[in-house]
């Protein structure tokens, strides 16, 4: 059965300005950052619906018919603002569903969440991500802090499985490739609340991967990136790249 993840974020556009001489000119370039998720899930139980950060704005539901489509949602590198301030909002003061109320209440009744690291994931740089103490917040089995997150590692870091035996974990024996990169959080005091992975005990033993329920629905905190530069090329290529993820999403959408 073909389960429907919808994928939010994780694209940017970058503006640079090129000097030469008397000279310059500028240049703009468009980014996807989430090529490895997508090439992982080809052929797989699992449809996937790219929406970009700058399509999210106005094209994420605003109605539960349009959140009940999907088995899945993954928040990736897309920060609070994008989904509370559509134009509608910023440009023309009239009001809009609250979207991240939204999510919430598709999660209680079922949904599966997924929380993907990055630098406009959890609160992200200079706390500008800004999913503390939302309604999105509530539902994650991790809390936010209160200020620039990020935890980098140029020296890489290699995963801590602490649950081997878990179904998210099958297939995932041996050593991870390196990592280079978390957003710090906080795990919640709940039963529910599992860490399947962490970072070593050297490195500030911040959770990797954390998954939890809300109502009826699962969800899950990896708090690293989909790709680079927080996941080096050798673990985009690793052949637990994509177990990993299909394992995950078949545990989150396991009720559906």
């Amino acid at each position: 059965m073909t389960k429907k993840v919808l994928l939010v974020g994780e694209s940017w556009v970058s503006s640079a300005t090129h000097y030469k001489g008397f000279d310059q000119f500028g240049s703009v370039t468009f980014h996807l950052g989430a090529e490895p998720l997508v090439k992982a899930l080809e052929g797989s139980e699992f449809e996937l619906t790219y929406m970009p950060a700058h399509e999210a704005v106005e094209k994420f539901p605003f109605e539960m018919a349009g959140l009940d489509a999907y088995d899945a949602i993954i928040l990736s590198d897309i920060g609070a603002n994008s989904l509370l301030l559509p134009p509608a909002v910023w440009l023309h003061s009239k009001t809009v569903s609250n979207r991240l109320k939204l999510i919430k209440a598709w999660v209680e009744k079922g949904g599966g969440l997924l929380m993907v690291g990055g630098y406009f994931s959890f609160q992200g740089i200079d706390g500008k991500a800004r999913w503390r103490r939302t309604p999105v917040e509530d539902v994650l089995p991790v809390t936010c802090l209160a200020y620039d997150d990020r935890v980098e590692m140029p020296e890489g870091s290699t995963a801590v499985v602490l649950k081997p035996e878990h179904p998210v974990m099958a297939g995932l024996d041996g050593e991870w490739p390196l990592l280079l990169g978390v957003n710090e959080v906080e795990l919640r005091d709940r039963p529910d609340v599992e860490v399947l992975a962490r970072l070593p005990e050297d490195q500030g033993s911040h959770p990797l991967l954390v998954i939890g329920s809300h109502g009826k629905g699962r969800t899950a905190a990896w708090t690293s990136d989909i790709g680079p530069h927080w996941l080096s090329p050798a673990f985009c290529e690793w052949k637990g790249y994509g177990r990993l993820w299909i394992n995950l999403l078949a545990w989150m959408t396991e009720a559906r």
